[in-house]
């Protein structure tokens, strides 16, 4: 198959011609019988002297995270494939489309597994004497893996500017598994750099504050914490009054578990209804139930 396919002339901006009683007449290249046009050539003496492709880029790269899996334009961005925001992102790449008008955009089909994307342009030009040209052509692109600067830093040490430590102190953590599974369905972690794990608790790191913040609210909206944080000036910039801060927050979860057996101090027990200072935890969530 072809890349281009045949021209077309779609319309004249000739007034006279609108309305006139439509005869058949020679084109004067070949002479072959065709219906009056602007142009006064067929279709095969047209598209053999004009091709209002020329100029457009039909090869193209386009650069994805292997990681993460977004598309760089020149942010990167997240898109899936033949996607309307990634055809998009394709069509911005084609050099030349400026001095044509763009009629139609379409995706064609292609293996996953072939580093291929392919998209079929309607473009429109005026030609002769007035007369508009539409063409269809087909554009690829090579799908190039390059790393992010986000995947970058996950293997980069020192890259952090904020990190979440979660610690429960006790014997059976099943609070902090109840945690664990609320953060995997809730994908709460995705944005964190690094993750490691201490007998006691886990370790969050983040490439932004506001980032740590989110995920240490998130934490304090599940389960009863007890949050601590704190800020380390790791550099400065005098001249330009700029610092560069790490900040650590220390988000310690009740020692509390489901099932266990707790025993109220006696103040506390009157003002919850003068209940027995002997209670079972029945469940933890944002509160502590018995």
């Amino acid at each position: 198959m072809s890349l281009f396919e045949e021209p077309s002339v779609v319309g004249t901006h000739h007034a006279g011609m609108e309305g006139a009683t439509q005869a058949k007449m020679l084109c004067v290249h070949c002479g072959s019988t065709i219906e009056p046009n602007a142009t006064s050539m067929c279709l095969q003496c047209l598209s053999s002297r004009i091709d209002i492709t020329e100029g457009i880029s039909t090869q193209l790269t386009v650069h994805r995270c292997r990681g993460c899996e977004r598309w760089l334009k020149p942010n990167w961005i997240t898109a899936d494939l033949e996607s309307p925001e990634l055809l998009g992102l394709c069509i911005k790449k084609v050099r030349g489309l400026q001095r044509v008008k763009l009629v139609d955009a379409q995706w064609i089909w292609t293996e996953a597994h072939s580093m291929r994307l392919k998209i079929r342009l309607t473009i429109q030009k005026e030609v002769l004497n007035g007369a508009i040209l539409q063409q269809v052509f087909e554009v690829e692109y090579v799908i190039r893996n390059k790393q992010c600067e986000d995947c970058a830093k996950q293997y980069t040490d020192g890259t952090w500017t904020a990190v979440v430590q979660v610690r429960q102190r006790v014997d059976h953590k099943r609070t902090f598994y109840y945690l664990e599974q609320l953060l995997l369905k809730n994908d709460a972690h995705s944005k964190a750099l690094s993750i490691q794990s201490f007998r006691d608790g886990m370790d969050f790191y983040f490439a932004h504050r506001n980032e740590a913040q989110r995920f240490a609210q998130f934490l304090a909206n599940v389960v009863p914490v007890k949050v601590k944080h704190s800020k380390k000036l790791v550099g400065m910039d005098n001249h330009s009054n700029i610092t560069n801060n790490k900040y650590t927050y220390m988000m310690a979860i009740v020692p509390l578990c489901k099932d266990d057996l707790v025993i109220l101090p006696q103040p506390l027990a009157r003002h919850l209804g003068d209940i027995s200072p002997l209670v079972l935890v029945e469940r933890v969530s944002s509160l502590v139930h018995v």
